[in-house]
């Protein structure tokens, strides 16, 4: 049976003619609903990344429907967008051509793989009978002003040559080619996605989606609460909006920050005395992108606004105004305020134009304990630049490697007090400030005075002048205790243990702001408080009750850019009348079909294609009949894909995009497949779509998907990403044609962990291979008997324990190693019966469909497997009957037994005492006592 070409077309023509895997909508079985991600159909075809995935829902849809259930596992084409169009231009043909004949290539790439598809409900998003549906629900949206028209910057491919979301260009590059996007201000059609951002957040308590694609998108979402605050301009009537998610430092705000756009600039431009230098600025900076802007890393720019001056509506202290483009007008209200103590941004552009820093919190070190004295006190480093060491006190064992300390005086400085702390307790005289650290609330027990202190320690480092010393006058307590060690930063790291210094010391090198909790400081009614969710309620409970501030929730999540400046994409179904505005076109001339044109390529001046083509651009109004243009930009290529597992529900209905009976009975997508890389856009967008449908009583779910997985990249061998370039590309119809496809699917089930990165590897390829040449191998074993063989019953009720669980966790490779377990057992045996046979076969066929049902038929086992049931284990059958103990004499384990589990103890006995070595180690001897653990150990005393 080497020929499993045949054996696969054979198989895979047997399910299409006895439509095995068509999904009945009327059925009284329960349903269940599995989906992967249907592909764009690109030039290069599939690749061993989808074989991975697709394989895997397979697995499962093939074992649910055993299970007894009505499953659908539909699939379907991707196809409109830039790489249908950028793949269409590059090889100069149309892009409807193109996508048909990818289509072509992919659906016969996908059948040869044996997939269990309900291709009955085959779609792609560029049939005009679908997009006609896509269409119509764009204008649900316009129809609720969910749709709108707005001038904005947005993010621009100048090699793609059209807009692109935010999701579409992370990190500052176009997602599809890797161009650095520019920033270009375009009319754009956007959906208030923003208006779902709780909802979405919300919406995911409702799902059992991965921890990490929740968490992407919660984070994708950016939800912060906060407060709005109000700050005066002192030279005009009106106030600046911030918003801040830490309202409790409004005490340190040292200076505001508005974006380059605020219109707080062009408004008071007369007043505004170095406007030319903020226009300087604006120009420099107004093609940047959101990613460059807001990089936490790059160096602060910005202006001062000479003529408007804000005032800190807690302390009533006049601040500087500056613009820099780090601040967007997108995300909040365009200005914030800069606490530069307590962020890393905003002290960075403190240091950079020396504007004054204010601490409002205090970090906390040591424990708080009850009845603690108060002390004001210092930390001071010294350091040689000579040497590049520290000065250090060394107590020993009673106290460990400090740095210089003490408490200050009355009235005396942070400063004062260092200096003479240093003199006195090391002799150093001749030594320079170099800066001082915000102070550190510590809490310790003096166990030499039986008391604790909360102390405020202000931490200094000086700069070593000279060797020059003066006597040393130590206390009593202090003489011959310790010794002034110069040591490398190595050796503090290593050995200084006590908090506070070695925090200070850390500070010290490297000043910045401090971000975490503490107790609050220069802050009027907050002083004193540790708990930060009590200091930020208060304070926004400060701020309503003086009209000063109100809170807020705000997201960074925003509106979806819904245009696109391309040919290939849903024509967007609205007319613009000059007296009517944007009139949406009616439904019973939808769709709006794409013209026929020969020219399809993306312009320079970033205007559509379609807008070139005036007899398709010049109509007229739905609503007035009068003269009127069509919009030329199109949808996204995310528009058809955001609705279109709705559609399988129902893939023909000609009246509507799918009846309510359909999405009653399919309900939500039960198990849905798909890349991490898509859970902050597709993954986003859908659940917008659906749940917006859900609002307006067009579908039953307010979430479309139950259950959402990620599967891991293929990588190619020895661990690197496959690429052209390296060529080392895994072309998945050379592995069918070479190995077959069982091999293929059973290797890529087998290759690791699903949701983890794997490295593709020929050699395991053939090894299993090698794997289902066994399996027909050991059908020669076959004989006519029915029921399991007495030996092999318990191993397989284990096995098919084990396979049932973890297909249904998708641990495909420990389901396969199982299989392999089994089978070596099967070629131990002269014989197996046909039960034996049959199960095995039923178990791997989720993952190797074909071999199986030849096998299956070519020994006559029973009815073709994928119209067969699940076996059941039983729970009893799985507990090993016989085990192997050990016997000891005088506690050394002199042999081994075999028991059954429920043998007595007489026997067991009997079988310890006549084991040989047993014999040898007590002949001659008294046996004392023969001690049984029961299912453990024998021990037998002997003298």
């Amino acid at each position: 049976m080497s020929n499993y070409t045949s054996i696969e077309k054979k198989w895979q023509k047997y399910w299409e003619d006895e439509k095995v895997f068509v999904a009945d909508n009327k059925s009284s079985k329960p349903k269940y609903y599995y989906l992967v991600e249907f592909p764009y159909p690109s030039g290069a075809g599939l690749h061993v990344g989808h074989v991975r995935s697709y394989t895997a829902l397979d697995a499962l849809a093939r074992k649910k429907r055993m299970n007894g259930y009505n499953v659908l596992f539909p699939m379907g084409w991707d196809a409109f967008g830039a790489p249908a169009e950028q793949y269409a231009i590059k090889n100069h043909i149309h892009p409807s051509v193109a996508v048909k004949e990818n289509i072509k290539n992919f659906k016969s790439q996908i059948k040869s793989i044996g997939l269990s598809i309900d291709w009955t409900r085959e779609f792609a998003t560029t049939d005009p009978e679908y997009y006609k549906w896509t269409q119509w629900q764009f204008l649900k949206f316009f129809e609720h002003g969910m749709a709108y028209k707005a001038k904005k910057n947005i993010n621009w491919c100048p090699k793609c040559k059209m807009g692109l979301s935010n999701e579409d260009s992370s990190g500052g590059v176009c997602e599809r080619c890797g161009t650095e996007v520019e920033q270009r201000e375009k009319e754009q059609w956007m959906l208030r996605m923003s208006d779902y951002a709780e909802d979405l957040i919300t919406g995911l308590d409702d799902t059992k989606f991965q921890d990490r694609i929740k968490t992407a998108q919660i984070n994708w979402i950016g939800k912060s609460t906060g407060a709005e605050v109000n700050f005066k301009v002192k030279e005009t009537d009106e106030d600046l909006v911030v918003f801040t998610t830490r309202p409790d430092t409004l005490y340190g705000v040292t200076f505001m920050v508005v974006a380059p756009e605020h219109p707080i600039i062009d408004k008071n431009k007369d007043k505004i005395s170095n406007f030319d230098e903020i226009e300087a600025y604006r120009e420099k900076i107004k093609n940047k992108t959101e990613f460059e802007r807001t990089q936490v890393n790059k160096d602060k720019t910005g202006v001062c606004i000479k003529g408007l001056t804000g005032i800190n509506p807690i302390t009533n202290k006049e601040i500087p105004i500056y613009i820099s483009d780090y601040v967007m007008m997108s995300y909040g209200t365009g200005a914030i305020m800069a606490v530069p103590a307590h962020d890393e941004r905003d002290y960075e552009f403190a240091k950079k134009f020396g504007i004054d820093i204010v601490p409002v919190i205090e970090q906390i070190t040591g424990e708080v304990k009850e009845n603690e004295k108060h002390k004001e006190s210092i930390v001071a480093v010294l350091y040689d630049e000579k040497q590049d060491k520290y000065l250090t006190i060394n107590w020993g064992d009673l106290g460990g490697r400090l740095f210089v300390g003490g408490t200050r005086h009355d009235n005396e400085s942070a400063i004062d007090c260092a200096i003479r702390e240093i003199k006195e307790e090391t002799g150093y005289t001749d030594f320079e400030f170099v800066r001082e650290i915000f102070p550190i609330n510590h809490h310790y027990y003096a166990y030499n005075k039986n008391q604790a202190y909360e102390i405020n320690s202000t931490g200094l480092l000086f700069k070593l002048t000279s060797d020059a010393t003066q006597e040393v006058n130590l206390d009593d307590d202090e003489k011959d205790n310790f010794k002034v060690e110069w040591v490398d930063e190595k050796t503090i790291r290593k050995e200084v243990m006590d908090e506070l210094h070695i925090t200070t010391f850390t500070n010290l090198l490297k000043p910045t702001a401090y971000t975490g909790d503490g107790k609050m400081i220069n802050s009027g009614v907050l002083n004193g408080l540790t708990n930060k969710k009590d200091s930020i309620k208060k304070m926004i409970e400060y701020l309503e009750e003086n009209n000063l501030g109100h809170e807020k929730v705000n997201y960074k999540l925003q509106d979806w850019i819904f245009s696109r400046q391309r040919f290939w994409g849903e024509p967007i179904p609205l007319v613009y009348c000059e007296d009517c505005g944007w009139v949406p076109v009616k439904e019973e001339d939808l769709p709006v079909r794409l013209p026929d044109v020969t020219n399809y390529e993306p312009t320079d001046d970033g205007e559509s294609p379609l807008a070139a083509i005036t007899d398709w651009v010049n109509t007229t109004c739905p609503h007035c009949g009068k003269p009127a243009k069509r919009e030329t930009d199109t949808m996204p290529n995310w528009a058809g894909s955001s609705w279109y597992w709705l559609r399988y529900m129902d893939a023909h209905n000609d009246k509507e995009f799918a009846s309510q009976d359909a999405l009653k009975y399919w309900g939500k997508l039960d198990f849905y497949n798909g890349g991490m890389e898509h859970a902050t856009r597709h993954l986003l967008y859908a659940r917008f779509w659906n749940q917006f449908l859900y609002n307006i009583g067009l579908v039953p779910n307010k979430e479309p998907f139950e259950t959402r997985v990620s599967h891991g990249m293929i990588l190619g061998e020895g661990g690197v990403k496959m690429s052209k370039s390296l060529g080392n590309v895994v072309n998945p119809d050379d592995m069918v044609a070479s190995y077959g496809a069982d091999a293929l699917r059973t290797y890529e089930m087998f290759i690791g962990d699903y949701e983890k990165e794997v490295a593709w590897s020929e050699q395991g390829l053939n090894g299993c291979k090698r794997f289902i040449d066994r399996v027909v191998r050991v059908g020669e074993k076959v004989t006519a008997k029915n029921g399991y063989s007495e030996k092999l019953e318990s191993l397989i009720h284990k096995t098919i324990k084990k396979v049932t669980e973890d297909i249904d966790t998708m641990k495909f490779n420990t389901a396969v190693s199982a299989l392999m377990i089994l089978l070596n057992k099967f070629e131990e045996q002269e014989e197996i019966t046909k039960d034996d046979y049959r199960t095995f076969l039923i178990l791997l066929n989720p993952i190797a469909p074909h071999i199986t049902e030849e096998l299956n038929e070519k020994y006559a086992l029973g009815e073709a497997i994928c119209k067969s049931s699940w076996p059941k284990y039983d729970i009893a059958k799985t507990v090993d009957q016989e085990k192997e103990i050990a016997v000891q004499v005088n506690g050394k384990v002199r042999a081994t037994i075999t028991i059954n589990i429920n043998e007595d103890e007489e026997s067991i006995k009997e079988k310890a005492l006549t084991a040989e070595n047993v014999k040898n180690h007590t002949a001659g001897k008294e046996i004392v006592k023969v001690i049984i653990i029961k299912g453990k150990i024998v021990n037998i005393v002997v003298k």
